[in-house]
């Protein structure tokens, strides 16, 4: 039959109902030189023209990206395993007719043979793949155009096929050849260029940083430890290539993040190859900087962008006034934003999900209660779980009167008398409330809880009192707060909705910031994913706190429309539509990119538009290279829309290529380089590097000092000025040891997480030894002093780790959201920890101290100290390391040591211990 001549692909009958759905792809099980696609219209492809076919996760379904010499044809809607199969089937087809072609003309591979020779005698470049295609492709014909294709897979060749081929083709037909061939070259390239990298940019290159300039891949990605000279290697690379006349300089563009970043690499490229800044023929400049220039060259004027892109607090003003618009105007909106700040401050999350009973207290308060944790909720109650906090703060937005835990007797069965304490009384109609863990199949995740419940409704029934119940259920499934509801209005309670106005001023600001910074977040990725509603929705889903995901869902969707549709009354864009708007016009070929070899700093950063653009200058111009730069555990820009996975995964994403490290830091010394190197290491998902320090190890220099303040809150600026008068005093006294340097000070850089730290709001202090300086821990990133005074390393919403950084409403918009906890919070405090070179000092509160403190304890052994704020060594609990050994007295009189931090540490000891 006909139909066995051809293999048909679509999404799924469901997925065919949506707009984007309405595509077929017809290939020839016959080998054919194009492929038959069908959307909106029903076109040819050129087998020929097709130069990239990727896959591609969205967040519901994946995508098969075909990308040819002029445009891009996406085929969404499909399943991960259909995605992947199209796109293995799709690479068969076009290698099937590449074969054919190579096969047809003998002459033609002799010309090949002959060209290859040239370049491989001699060793006088490194060889990529793009290098044989770029000489393979100087010869004309078909066959030479099939042989240099981007999808040319040799492992196609069969052996009768392969012992027709001319001995250079096996460079292209076994990869082990044209490695060993460079593995060759780069050792003679060490020896022969040795001089050259002992003087370049005022120092001389270590060996892995000789070995990243010389090694040129199709894809190459340099994984930089802190302070290992990563721009120094950046300098290097256009140096050496411009010296071995691989590439013109106007054929080298150098991508930075920041205007800074791009000036600071410009000025050293131009140091080093002796020219002036401005007439510096390589580009070097930022990603903002180059998608305007593509859009003003091609449109012959400059992008029109919003007016608030610019300003740093620009976007969060925006959405502020986006969102105050909407209250006032939109009354569902209202109703769902009041929710989001009153109901569902933190999500729900299982205990099972914590590592431990300690991280969960953790997760849901900052109080206890003896030794229980306890929750806040807006009327002043606190409670014992969020559940409960849930519940009582929408009796407070309703302004029903109630009573938690009130002390009520019951009688048993046998006739003894017991006092019980239900969780929620109402005064109004003498009713009592039990909310009970207990999930939809009836059972507790807690031993005894169900017969203890059941026991307790039968006392109830008993005195015949007036009962009603929550679950655990019903908070999972949605409908906790109508059944309260129907609850109450069925007994006549009278209900008075608050004001926004008073809602608003009694929700802590924090809860308002964290929302806005994740709506921020959110934005991006909705715009530039093309996200609906529908996929947030089915997304909500999949997340633990369903309900609250799903109230998030909706608010978000309508700030962003609001947001867009700002942008488009005002005829503006903002930075992540330029870049897209960029992209498309060089994708579509209308800008011709000049550009051979793309270097990217920070690659750590990147986002996927900027990742996209990165591609489409690839595509476009052939057997053009990307060299990228960066240290994934200091990727610390989520909130700007970046994704550590194009970084962590970026084989996947750039296809084969090379990977090196820059494990040798200049900055630290080997002790706090261990130590932070261990602790990022904690999260697997991090990539694997053994840091060596060009500075000795300094025994103790990881100090942590705890505080103690009125009521449990410490006066960290009080704090901060004692412990730099005391360095000042110390270093003062040692000055004959670090003058030998020629330095005149020492530099102490205070670091804080949020900006309501800042202890220098009066200015700097001065010293006649140390030069202080203060930032947060995003802005000190790239920095780096003598030491280093980490301000509030604590537990808490503000602390280290942020409890509110860390959201699970992310994973609505993040193809490949993070599963280790914190896992951005950790990167931000290893970037915090390596500023220093000397010294790290971590201030934090007594009480509540970070658990971070008490990993770098464990990793650093002897060389962690716990001391006091003027020196004084303290005595270090052995098993958790932050709490202090004290006396204490028992309940029968008898004395023993124990640990401050009990109960989250319940270590003791006899006197005897303490005393010795």
């Amino acid at each position: 039959m006909i139909f066995d001549r051809y293999s048909t692909y679509r999404p799924g009958l469901l997925a065919r109902l949506l707009p984007s759905g309405r595509w077929k792809l017809i290939l020839a099980k016959t080998t054919s030189s194009s492929i038959d696609l069908q959307t909106d219209r029903r076109f040819e492809l050129p087998c020929r023209d097709i130069i990239a076919v990727s896959v591609k996760k969205a967040l519901l379904w994946h995508s098969v990206e075909i990308r040819t010499r002029s445009h891009v044809e996406k085929l969404p809607c499909l399943g991960e395993e259909a995605a992947q199969r199209l796109s293995t089937d799709l690479h068969r087809f076009i290698n099937r007719y590449l074969l054919e072609l190579i096969g047809s003309d003998q002459e033609a591979l002799r010309q090949v043979d002959a060209m290859l020779e040239q370049l491989i005698e001699g060793k006088r470049q490194y060889l990529a793949q793009a290098d044989l295609g770029r000489a393979i492709a100087s010869v004309s014909g078909p066959v030479a155009a099939a042989l240099a294709h981007p999808l040319f897979d040799p492992d196609g060749i069969t052996s009768r096929m392969e012992e027709t081929l001319p001995r250079s083709l096996s460079f292209l037909t076994d990869p082990g050849r044209r490695h060993r061939y460079n593995d060759e070259f780069v050792a003679a390239e060490l020896i022969r260029y040795g001089p050259f990298f002992d003087d370049l940019d005022g120092r001389s290159l270590s060996g892995q940083q000789r070995e990243a300039c010389i090694r040129l891949e199709d894809s190459n990605l340099l994984v930089a430890s802190a302070g290992s000279g990563k721009s120094a290697t950046m300098v290097g690379k256009v140096a050496y290539v411009l010296d071995k006349q691989l590439y013109r300089p106007d054929e080298i563009l150098v991508l930075a993040f920041n205007r800074t970043a791009a000036e600071e690499l410009r000025e050293r490229i131009a140091r080093q190859l002796g020219v002036e800044p401005d007439d510096l023929a390589c580009k070097v400049t930022t990603f903002h900087a180059l998608g305007r220039g593509i859009i003003e060259e091609v449109e012959g004027k400059p992008p029109q962008l919003a007016n608030w892109v610019d300003h740093p607090a620009g976007e969060a003003r925006m959405i502020e006034a986006i969102t105050e618009g909407l209250l006032s105007s939109d009354q569902d909106f209202a109703r769902t934003w009041i929710d989001l700040l009153v109901l569902y401050p933190k999500a729900d999350i299982p205990a099972s999900v914590f590592d431990s009973e300690a991280d969960y207290d953790r997760y849901i308060s900052a109080r206890r209660r003896g030794a229980n944790a306890t929750i806040g909720t807006l009327g002043g109650t606190f409670v014992n779980s969020l559940q409960e906090q849930t519940i009582a703060n929408w009796l407070w937005l309703h302004s029903i009167d109630f009573e938690y835990e009130r002390q009520i007797t019951v009688e048993e069965e046998d006739g003894n008398v017991r006092h019980v304490h239900p969780d929620f009384y109402y005064p109004a109609s003498n009713t009592i409330h039990e909310h009970f863990a207990i999930d939809a199949d009836g059972s507790s995740p807690f031993t005894n809880y169900v017969d203890h419940a059941d026991n307790k409704m039968a006392a109830y029934r008993r005195a015949e009192l007036d009962v009603f119940t929550t679950t655990s259920a019903q908070a999972n499934d949605g409908s906790l707060l109508l059944h309260l509801a129907a609850e109450l209005a069925q007994r006549e309670t009278p209900v008075r909705q608050r004001s926004h106005k008073d809602v608003l001023k009694a929700v802590e600001p924090v809860v308002i910031k964290h929302f806005h910074k994740l709506i921020g977040v959110c934005i991006k990725h909705i715009r530039a994913g093309h996200l609906t509603l529908d996929m947030l929705l089915e997304r909500a889903n999949a997340l633990h706190d369903k309900k609250r995901a799903r109230t998030f869902a909706q608010a978000i969707w309508k700030i962003t429309s609001a947001y867009s549709k700002k942008l488009e009354d005002d005829a503006r864009i903002d930075f992540d539509a330029m870049i897209a708007n960029a992209t498309r016009l060089v994708e579509e070929a209308q800008y011709k990119s000049l550009y051979s070899l793309i270097l990217v700093d920070e690659f750590q950063d990147i986002s996927d538009p900027r990742a996209n653009l990165i591609k489409a200058f690839r595509h476009q111009k052939p057997f053009s290279k990307v060299f990228a730069v960066g240290d994934d555990w200091q990727s610390i820009y989520r909130f700007a829309g970046s994704d550590i996975s194009i970084f962590t995964q970026f084989e996947a994403n750039f296809g084969a290529s090379w990977q090196g490290r820059l494990e040798l830091t200049y900055r630290c010394n080997q002790v706090i380089a261990d130590a932070a190197a261990n602790f990022i290491q904690k999260n697997p998902a991090q990539l694997k590097k053994a840091v060596r320090s060009t500075r000795p190890a300094v025994a103790r220099s990881i100090r942590a000092i705890p505080l103690i303040g009125e009521k449990g809150k410490p006066d960290f600026d009080e704090a901060c000025l004692r412990l730099l008068k005391r360095l000042d005093q110390f270093l003062g006294g040692i000055a004959n040891h670090w003058r030998s340097d020629g330095s005149h000070k020492l530099k102490v850089m205070v670091l804080w997480r949020y900006n309501m730290l800042d202890p220098f709001a009066g200015g700097l202090p001065r010293f006649e030894h140390i030069e202080v300086s203060g930032l947060s821990f995003h802005r000190a990133k790239g920095l780096e002093a003598d030491y280093t005074i980490l301000l509030d390393v604590s537990e808490g919403e503000y602390g280290v780790p942020s409890r509110i950084e860390d959201d699970e409403l992310l994973n609505l918009v993040m193809p490949q959201p993070e599963t280790y906890s914190y896992a951005e919070e950790r990167r931000l405090f290893y970037v915090a920890l390596t500023r220093a070179s000397r010294g790290v000092f971590l201030l934090m509160n007594g009480r509540q101290p970070s658990r971070y403190i008490s990993e770098l304890a464990e990793i650093a052994g002897a060389d962690f100290r716990l001391e006091t704020i003027d020196g004084e060594a303290l005595a270090a609990c052995p098993i958790c390391h932050v709490g202090r050994l004290v006396e204490k007295t028992s309940r029968q009189g008898s004395r023993f040591i124990g640990c401050t931090q009990y109960p989250d540490c319940d270590h003791t000891a006899p006197v005897s211990i303490r005393r010795q």
